[in-house]
């Protein structure tokens, strides 16, 4: 099997020998880039580069001006990282599209699961597809697809792993914490409102079948087709 390439941006070069050193470990082949400038070459550039870890903070084009780019035309995993702790910035990275916000400082472990968890879900590979269907909703898990109504629906990895959540938790009221733990997991630290955001888009991308995920107040949320 080929060995899957990283793009690390990341203006210090010592926060990206860091990251670099655990991802060699795990046999990853890591590109650098130390301005967003340069990352958005390699992204035009290099077409199998199959996850991207950006600082928010770097010269001449930011992070957030890289991911926003990067959603344009591709639904490559990205991970954010940022000195910042403020959640409305955090809120603001999974809006750009970004799957995972890591606050420096971290642990170098922790991002290189996070990475994996990440790249396993974008290449997942089975032999026989694994189909989930209710409610005029099929989300083809093997291919990462959905259809409303027949129609294809794109979805950032975040969102398309909570709509697989829903579905395959008909009918059961689902604490924020709960989902937190289950689609984000590996000790993820996020607000609750992590949740709320990605909710409120994954409502507006499927349309009318938004209605099949409903609110229950002071708990979370249930997904009720079929019930």
């Amino acid at each position: 099997m080929d060995k899957i390439k990283v793009l690390v941006a990341d203006d210090e070069s010592r926060m990206r020998k860091l990251v670099k050193d655990f991802l060699v470990k795990r046999d990853f082949i890591v590109l650098e880039a130390s301005d967003g400038e340069e990352a958005l070459s390699y992204f035009y550039k290099e077409k199998d580069i199959a996850l991207f870890i950006l600082d928010v903070m770097m010269p001449k084009v930011n992070g957030w001006d890289v991911c926003k780019e990067i959603r344009q035309t591709s639904k490559v995993p990205i991970i954010m990282l940022t000195a910042k702790s403020a959640e409305d910035d955090e809120l603001n990275g999974f809006d750009l599209g970004a799957d995972e916000y890591i606050t420096k400082p971290f642990s170098p472990k922790i991002l290189v699961a996070r990475a994996e968890a990440l790249l396993r879900r974008s290449n997942a590979i089975t032999e026989d597809a694994q189909i989930l269907s209710s409610g005029g909703i099929e989300l083809n898990k093997t291919a990462r697809i959905v259809k409303v109504d027949g129609k294809n629906i794109d979805l950032s990895f975040k969102e398309f792993e909570l709509l697989e959540y829903f579905m395959e938790n008909v009918g059961i009221a689902l604490t924020r914490e709960r989902i937190l733990d289950s689609v984000w997991n590996y000790d993820y630290y996020g607000d609750a409102r992590t949740i709320d955001t990605h909710v409120k888009k994954l409502r507006s991308k499927i349309g009318e079948k938004g209605d099949l995920i409903k609110t229950v107040w002071g708990v979370g949320y249930k997904y009720t087709a079929g019930e």
